[in-house]
């Protein structure tokens, strides 16, 4: 599956090959303006996604902690 941040930046993409292509200068700051906003989006995504990785690991991590606290809590004194 495609990150949203790809597939934004792979609008901004058309959009800049449509503004190369564009005979009317209106047409082309258009396409400019749009690439600039694809590409805005993507950085958002990217950050968002990053983000999201991050605290999806903080959570396992945290997880994984409260298992072995409680798993050292229930146990008999003197096992380890």
């Amino acid at each position: 599956m495609t990150n949203l941040h790809e597939q934004y930046a792979a609008r901004a993409d058309e959009a800049r090959a449509e503004a190369d292509n564009a005979t009317l200068a209106n047409v082309r700051e258009r396409c400019l303006r749009s690439a600039t906003a694809w590409e805005a989006m993507a950085a958002r995504a990217r950050r968002s996604e990053t983000m999201r990785a991050k605290l999806q690991a903080e959570k396992e991590i945290a997880r994984t902690e409260t298992e072995t606290i409680e798993s050292n809590r229930l146990q008999p004194a003197g096992i380890t």
